[in-house]
């Protein structure tokens, strides 16, 4: 791993366009070995996209392969790049949200698209503001040291685990910290509930809605995609959501899902499906992830 992480920090200095040409590269070759997680890939697009065509569903992941490891691949200049290349580099629309962040608690929802890795450091190389987030530790030590000193390079980040429960997370909030909150992937059913996504049964945590409702956080969404041209990032702070989450937190998480769900159709490559985001069935449901024909 020591000469993987070395091969990034060289890599980083290359122009983006040869980078994350070459990161699509390495992803077209992933998708034709990595059988296993092209088929979770493929199983994900089939329930989601059911009108589409089986070739439609092909092109998506293999540009998703391609898209996650582009994006693995430039994360050296998250890491490494000077200051000034970064926010050459990442464009605000439209900008941050400094209204909602100074006026109190703030959850800021990123959900699990590749560039994940960059809507903190768009907030806090443009302003003041630190953050806090879950984060589970990796099981080898170089990459979980450099992900940890990439992701605190400009200022300290707090990192929660999820197994303390959302106490750490509300003390964290009213202390300032805005919550870097990633709610879309398959936990279990513990503290989650079974909302459609896509129309599909998926086990969601219901966080979002609870944290909110404990500690009356402005919830912005914020999602970053790829600009066109290999001209970087585009980081975009959705409005706050308004009365949200009301006297229903199962009715505020299927609408969490349903906003998930209109900004993967804007660009659905670039959306985590090698995840089994229906892992967790509901009861006497059949498991969709079963080895079957690709």
């Amino acid at each position: 791993m020591k000469v993987l992480i070395g091969l990034m920090w060289l890599l980083h200095w290359l122009p983006l366009p040869i980078l994350g040409r070459l990161g699509e590269g390495m992803g077209w070759l992933l998708y034709i070995y990595m059988r296993p997680r092209r088929r979770i890939t493929l199983t994900n697009l089939r329930l989601c996209f059911p009108e589409k065509t089986e070739q439609e569903r092909r092109v998506i992941a293999r540009r998703h392969f391609q898209a996650y490891a582009r994006s693995a691949l430039e994360r050296g200049i998250l890491w490494w790049a000077p200051e000034s290349r970064l926010k050459r580099l990442i464009q605000i629309e439209p900008a941050v949200p400094f209204d909602t962040l100074d006026k109190g608690p703030t959850i800021l929802l990123c959900p699990h698209f590749v560039c994940l890795e960059i809507p903190g450091i768009a907030l806090v190389l443009n302003s003041d503001y630190s953050v806090c987030t879950i984060y589970a530790r990796q099981k080898n030590q170089v990459v979980d040291d450099a992900i940890l000193k990439g992701r605190s390079r400009f200022r300290p980040v707090t990192l929660l685990s999820r197994e303390k429960g959302v106490k750490p997370i509300i003390r964290a909030m009213r202390d300032g910290l805005p919550f870097i909150m990633l709610p879309d992937m398959d936990f279990g059913i513990r503290d989650a509930e079974f909302v459609p996504f896509f129309g599909v049964p998926a086990a969601t945590l219901t966080a979002t809605a609870r944290i909110a409702a404990a500690t009356g956080a402005s919830v912005v969404p914020v999602i970053t995609t790829f600009l066109p041209g290999y001209r970087g990032w585009k980081t975009t702070f959705y409005p706050a959501w308004t009365d949200y989450p009301g006297d229903d937190i199962l009715a505020a998480t299927e609408r969490m899902n349903a906003f998930i769900e209109e900004r993967v159709r804007e660009t659905p490559a670039e959306y985590f499906w090698a995840h089994k985001r229906f892992k967790t069935r509901p009861p006497g449901a059949p498991d969709v992830y079963r080895r079957g024909d690709e």
